[in-house]
């Protein structure tokens, strides 16, 4: 039904506006499912998770995962995380773009004073808190939303540090005004995204690599199941897939249960591309050829 983007800099009092805004949408007569999506869902600590690049790009890459497979016409899904990247923003409302519900962005308007008062605060606390050094990075990064932009709007602003975030804030009443009003051919006020002919075949795509994806990927498996079977045991120089393929090198024996297992991780990981990056293999050729050098990398290091 809709998507919630939290953004602010680091301790500026997002979680707790995503708690008060959670509460405000269960009293309100709306009765979808309401539900947070942020680091503690997956036990990721924030200081590790933006001690550099790749970890923070993976820390995005799992949220946005969790985001794509929750968003529904039947919930609504409160992001609480810094978000303070614009791109990623745009990733996320082309997110419910896809799904045709509902977007909206909560903005924590906080001087960087206050937001490092906090943080300290909240160390002498013994509280969760940033370090000194990825606090001052993630503050000189962060890309303040701008409600011309179409994934920053519309765009509900509060200032924690002049006002404080209760249920009654201003910003709160109108984000779940906007968020649970009834829609009909005159409403002019909410906008419910729709999905375009882009974003619909890109899905379907998708789908169908994933299918190519399963397909190839179980038949390499029975190939490598078959050749040790006729092996009997024995060692083996490789196995052939096909003439093209390049052969897998297997020096021992290795389970069903062990392939299962690499087949699983594999499909995992493919999947998991962002919207800007490269789909899974689309040709059961390139499928295989990805897994087969997969299995070489992973048996050739255990």
């Amino acid at each position: 039904m809709a998507l919630v983007v939290m953004c602010g800099q680091p301790c500026s009092g997002k979680s707790k506006a995503a708690l008060c805004l959670v509460e405000a949408l269960k009293e309100s007569e709306s009765k979808h499912q309401v539900r947070i999506i942020d680091e503690a869902c997956f036990h990721l600590d924030r200081n590790q998770s933006f001690a550099n690049m790749p970890s923070e790009k993976n820390l995005r890459g799992v949220l946005r995962s969790e985001v794509d497979r929750s968003v529904s016409k039947d919930s609504i899904i409160v992001v609480d995380s810094l978000n303070n990247i614009k791109g990623y923003r745009y990733e996320l409302w082309c997110l419910a773009r896809a799904s045709g519900i509902r977007y909206c962005v909560v903005y924590c308007d906080v001087e960087e004073t206050f937001c490092r008062k906090w943080n300290e605060e909240r160390r002498e606390k013994g509280e969760a808190s940033y370090d000194d050094s990825i606090f001052e990075d993630l503050v000189r990064r962060f890309e303040k939303p701008e409600r011309r932009n179409r994934w920053d709007s519309p765009l509900f602003e509060l200032w924690p540090h002049r006002e404080g975030t209760e249920k009654s804030s201003s910003a709160i009443i109108d984000a779940v005004s906007y968020l649970t009003k009834k829609v009909d051919s005159k409403t002019r006020d909410v906008k419910i995204l729709q999905p375009t002919i882009a974003t619909q075949t890109s899905r379907f795509s998708d789908a169908n690599s994933l299918y190519e994806l399963d397909k190839a990927t179980q038949e390499v498996t029975n190939a490598i199941v078959e050749a040790q079977s006729q092996a009997l045991g024995g060692p083996l120089n490789g196995v052939s897939v096909g003439k093209d393929l390049p052969v897998i090198n297997i020096s021992r024996s290795v389970g069903l249960p062990e392939l299962r297992r690499m087949r699983r991780t594999f499909i995992k990981l493919t999947g998991q591309t962002s919207l800007s990056g490269p789909p899974p293999p689309s040709d059961a050729e390139s499928a295989k050829r990805m897994f087969i050098d997969y299995l070489n990398r992973e048996l050739g290091t255990s």
